[in-house]
């Protein structure tokens, strides 16, 4: 918390002096009675709460697997990567909240996701598993921003912007997605790509 480097700890702090002649801190930070309190060991917070909402490891079957479904709007902790690969269905929304929701995606060998575009919609896409060709653009005439992709790359979509992602691989392209704010109903799944 401290900085040896950093005169001042704080915005607060910048036009004063660390201390008076009457021995006064004026910032809380610079008080050594303060700074005593962090020195203790950093103990990691254990959750006693036994409602099962908040225990991630509820989620796991007798097979390891994890059940997929909406476990939004309440708290949720999951191996994102993990769950990502287990989904087999072409969508499966994995959490919903008020602002904010994440899916996941598996495309098949030559298909895509289908060209669309999200007039008030951010997204944010990251591949697991897989290879494949973004495509984005202004209009969908015009998919000028072309990029491949692989695992670990993310993708980020601007509201507005025509977008398709290709499956140019030999495996199913596995991947998460989450869009602010939220794009589906909630507990959706589409275990095949929609026909629109």
């Amino acid at each position: 918390m401290y900085n040896n480097y950093k005169k001042y700890p704080c915005c607060d702090c910048i036009n004063t002096q660390m201390s008076n002649t009457y021995n006064v801190y004026p910032c809380p930070l610079y008080n050594p009675d303060y700074l005593r309190q962090f020195n203790d060991p950093y103990i990691p917070f254990n959750d006693v709460n036994d409602d099962s909402r908040y225990d991630s490891s509820q989620l796991s079957r007798s097979n390891g697997s994890i059940e997929l479904k909406d476990y939004g709007p309440q708290p949720f902790v999951v191996n994102i990567n993990k769950a990502t690969k287990q989904n087999n269905t072409f969508l499966t929304v994995l959490w919903t909240g008020k602002h904010l929701q994440v899916t996941l995606m598996s495309i098949k060998v030559h298909d895509d996701i289908g060209l669309e575009v999200h007039p008030n919609i951010d997204q944010f896409i990251r591949i697991e598993e897989g290879q494949g060709l973004v495509k984005m653009g202004k209009s969908k005439y015009k998919l000028d921003y072309q990029k491949k992709v692989y695992d670990d790359f993310a993708i980020m979509i601007p509201a507005g912007t025509w977008h398709n992602l290709i499956n140019t691989g030999d495996k199913p392209l596995k991947v998460y997605s989450i869009y602010a704010p939220p794009q589906h109903p909630r507990n959706t799944v589409h275990v095949t790509k929609p026909n629109v």
